[in-house]
């Protein structure tokens, strides 16, 4: 199983980084590469192009429905509808509940008709796990202003298939049970929204480098990937806040960047 970091900017693109995107991708016994997309924000369709190929996805996965997680969701429904040999068949968007008439609703149309014949919605249950090919997809409830998941991603590992390894994505969460849920992963990708003392106070939105360390200390993440980071963060900060409790390895995503587990 690899991960590629499409997008990772905090709230909205940066000159760098388009917002929340991430690539999934996992060979199947004959050969076949499966891909999966967690979240899809603002300008992450321009890397998504450039490190996988939006014609090319099996599943999609949305978090929540800020913008900077679902808005370019609405310009590849463009790319895929619009192609000189005819629409692409539709790929299936699992989704917190409203999700189609949110997408409709940014794309300026009225329920989701016009969106409808490149996605085929579907309404995530805490819990309930689903298959994408040799990938298994299971939404975590987190504590957002917003109806809002994480995701563990099983699937085999890449130098061994019969190995199943999972990678763990928070979506914007603070602590709850969800996130500790989340961070018994062997990849836990976290982020840290917030700053640690000047948002200390601010509860129930994002987390800080602190928090997310101190989560996947308790749940025994093998790595953690730093993500969402505000514009205005230090990310050598933000990493060292995380490591007062987490001992294992460290990264900030950056896009492009991509990790085999």
């Amino acid at each position: 199983m690899r991960l590629t970091v499409l997008g990772c900017a905090g709230s909205y693109p940066s000159r760098d980084a388009a917002a929340s995107s991430y690539l999934v991708q996992a060979s199947d016994a004959a050969g076949r590469t499966w891909n999966v997309l967690l979240d899809l924000g603002n300008g992450a369709l321009s890397p998504l192009q450039r490190y996988g190929d939006p014609t090319a996805l099996d599943a999609i996965a949305v978090s929540h429905l800020h913008s900077d997680h679902v808005a370019d969701l609405v310009v590849l429904n463009v790319l895929r509808r619009y192609r000189p040999d005819g629409p692409l068949p539709p790929v299936d968007v699992w989704g917190p509940p409203g999700t189609a008439e949110r997408i409709a609703e940014m794309a300026g149309k009225d329920p989701a008709t016009e969106v409808d014949g490149q996605f085929r919605f579907r309404t995530w249950e805490p819990g309930a796990r689903v298959t994408v090919g040799p990938l298994t997809l299971e939404p975590v409830p987190v504590d957002h202003p917003v109806p809002a998941f994480g995701v563990r991603v099983h699937g085999p590992a890449e130098d061994d298939a019969t190995r199943t390894v999972t990678l763990a994505y928070t979506g914007d969460t603070d602590e709850c049970p969800g996130l500790d849920a989340l961070a018994a992963s062997d990849l836990l990708l976290c982020e840290a929204g917030f700053r640690d003392v000047h948002d200390d106070d601010v509860r129930g939105i994002h987390l800080t480098g602190a928090r997310a360390g101190a989560a996947a200390a308790r749940g025994g993440a093998g790595r953690l990937v730093l993500t969402h980071l505000s514009a205005w963060a230090d990310p050598a900060d933000v990493v060292a806040r995380a490591a007062q409790s987490f001992a294992g390895p460290i990264d900030v995503a950056r896009p492009g960047a991509t990790y085999t587990l």
